[in-house]
């Protein structure tokens, strides 16, 4: 099973990625969108990050996770090789009044370097249109469109 293939989308570019288990479909989502800005296989593994995130829904969850991944790119210049989900509850906690979903996760990888890095897409954002998650036969689906 590949983990993810890029979706035409006009004006913008989306995602499909895959998993297991939906940790292994958030994780794939994050290392497709950051194929879209660069050859992965260019980066290596200096430094590390830490992302912890909680949100109301798992759609939330998926868009705030991408957009947090996005913003380290933007402010810090970080781009991620490997991801480590080291917590997670993607499959909802109900306490006595609320819904809660929540990611932790370890990300290494280095500053982007454009000497060294090819730069492909600037993305701004993980965006909500036709935004899915789902099941299928055993295998986690995530579509996920991005602005450019």
């Amino acid at each position: 099973m590949k983990p993810f293939k890029i979706l035409d989308i006009s004006g913008d570019i989306g995602l499909r990625s895959f998993g297991k288990t939906v940790q292994e479909a958030f994780v794939n989502a994050a290392i497709g969108m950051y194929s879209l800005i660069t050859d992965t296989g260019k980066i290596e593994e200096k430094k590390s990050i830490a992302i912890s995130l909680e949100n109301d829904s798992l759609d939330n969850l998926l868009v705030a996770w991408l957009n947090e991944l996005v913003f380290h790119f933007d402010a810090y210049g970080f781009i991620g090789k490997k991801i480590l989900i080291t917590e997670s509850n993607l499959l909802s906690v109900q306490s006595t009044n609320s819904t809660s979903y929540q990611i932790e996760a370890v990300l290494s990888g280095e500053d982007f370097d454009p000497e060294r890095h090819e730069s492909r897409l600037l993305i701004k954002a993980a965006t909500y249109h036709r935004l899915r998650i789902r099941k299928s036969n055993d295998v986690w689906k995530i579509d996920i469109i991005f602005d450019i």
